[in-house]
């Protein structure tokens, strides 16, 4: 998948403080590109979870997984990857970032713990 691609570039080109492209015209915010890097992860990770389940009817690829968190956010894949890319070149800014992204992650793992973990009303009635 290309985001693994854009992840793997951005550690290489991510040895400097300052920034490494120029700041494009259209730029996603921090916060959204932490949100749609907390998507971007969930999507990952439902793919690699069904991609092994054979009844499955419909097979979706990695992309497409990808491309419905785009939409979601109404952004350009050029746009998400120029943001991508001029946030990796930022290490010290991008640490914090994907610091706020693993955080959201583990809350989100944790509410479905404690959900999993609730006893189910199954409406016994007398």
């Amino acid at each position: 998948m290309k985001f693994r691609f854009l992840i793997i570039a951005m550690v290489f080109l991510s040895g400097c403080d300052k920034p490494v492209y120029e700041k494009p015209k259209k730029l996603i915010s921090r916060n959204q590109m932490i949100d749609m890097l907390v998507d971007i992860h969930m999507a990952e990770a439902v793919f690699q979870n069904r991609q092994y389940k054979p009844d499955d009817v419909i097979k979706l690829k990695s992309e497409d997984y990808y491309y419905s968190v785009l939409k979601k956010y109404n952004a350009a894949d050029s746009t998400f990857e120029k943001s991508l890319v001029y946030y990796g070149g930022l290490p010290k800014e991008f640490e914090k970032m994907y610091g706020k992204v693993l955080d959201k992650l583990h809350l989100l793992e944790q509410k479905y713990i404690q959900q999993e973990n609730q006893p189910v009303d199954i409406g016994n009635k007398k």
